[in-house]
């Protein structure tokens, strides 16, 4: 085996090898990120940058050049953590904020900008834990900053779900109340709504075929009842081109189409004059779920839910009064 001798110049190469890989550390892992992760984390990179603003630190680019990353410490992980605290962040909103800082910290360190030291002490920077949350929550005044993520989803009783979905009979109201059924019918996240195209109802069928981004995965649906009659009576004065639900303009003309922001004002401006306030789609997708558990196996309502998980939908079971009522013995 003839042995290659070391040389200044193989040196230079390989020293230009990691200097190029640590350039590109960023890129190379945002590439693989889903679109609607990617946009998370720079919401959270953005509020990371604003505290450090606050505190006479100006870094602006710490979602792309990782050299930004130099002179962030534990100390300052760890005062982001309480900063969001006093701002009145969400427990579950600072927890999601600290792991995306902590992530971009461990590929800084990959890229050699923080010492392998200082990442091990910004790695022990740790969130709340549920009974540690509920405690911190009940010492401090603020709990929910305004437009952060809502620390419970909003209840949506039978009611108010029959409600949301009976609309005026007018061609914005047909499109919502289909809007109301493909979130508290089927369970379908608000990207994945405002992605449907016109191929994805199928009324012979009564088939719903739609992409679940978060997961990868195509998914078909049989149409509940109140969805499939949604449907037709919005193909009946909607003429979509591409994408299935077409926005509005005023006095209630459906033109171009309707995107996810919209959907997400429209959700709200249609709960509130139902008297309930705040509603997302997330809330009708997590009011779904739990409708769904009470009377459907985990697997099944994993597959339908497109969770990669079983843990994902068993948050949404609630405690029996009973604690072993569904318990089964052989013996």
């Amino acid at each position: 085996m003839d042995i290659v001798p070391v040389t200044p110049q193989s040196l230079s190469i390989g020293q230009l090898a990691n200097e190029y890989a640590a350039s590109n550390v960023f890129n190379e892992y945002q590439d693989k990120m889903a679109e609607n992760t990617l946009k998370r984390h720079k919401d959270d990179i953005a509020l990371f940058s604003k505290f450090l603003k606050n505190i006479g630190m100006m870094k602006e680019s710490l979602m792309s050049d990782c050299a930004e990353w130099q002179g962030i410490t534990f100390g300052l992980v760890e005062t982001f953590k309480r900063w969001q605290l006093d701002q009145g962040y969400a427990i579950a909103s600072i927890n999601a904020h600290l792991s995306t800082v902590k992530v971009y910290a461990k590929l800084a360190a990959k890229a050699g900008v923080l010492t392998a030291e200082e990442y091990a002490r910004i790695r022990m920077v740790s969130g709340y834990r549920h009974k540690e949350g509920r405690n911190v929550d009940q010492k401090r005044e603020v709990t929910r900053k305004e437009g952060a993520k809502k620390s419970e989803a909003v209840a949506i009783s039978q009611e108010q779900a029959k409600g949301l979905k009976s609309q005026p009979d007018t061609p914005q109201g047909r499109r919502d109340a289909l809007l109301m059924c493909l979130l508290l019918d089927h369970g379908l996240r608000c990207g994945e709504v405002a992605a449907l195209t016109t191929q994805s109802i199928n009324l012979p069928t009564g088939l719903l075929t739609f992409y679940r981004q978060k997961v990868d995965k195509e998914q078909t649906h049989k149409l509940t009842r109140d969805t499939l009659l949604a449907a037709m009576r919005y193909f009946e004065v909607a003429k979509p081109k591409d994408k299935l639900l077409m926005g509005s303009r005023k006095g209630g003309k459906l033109e171009g189409v309707m995107s996810e922001r919209a959907i997400t004002d429209r959700v709200r401006e249609m709960g509130e004059r139902i008297g309930v306030k705040g509603l997302s789609a997330h809330d009708c997708r997590h009011d779904w779920a739990k409708d769904a558990i009470k009377q459907t196996d985990i697997k099944s309502l994993q597959q339908a839910g497109g969770w990669s998980s079983s843990a994902m939908p068993l948050r949404y079971a609630d405690d029996a009064a009973i604690a072993n009522e569904g318990v089964k013995l052989s013996r």
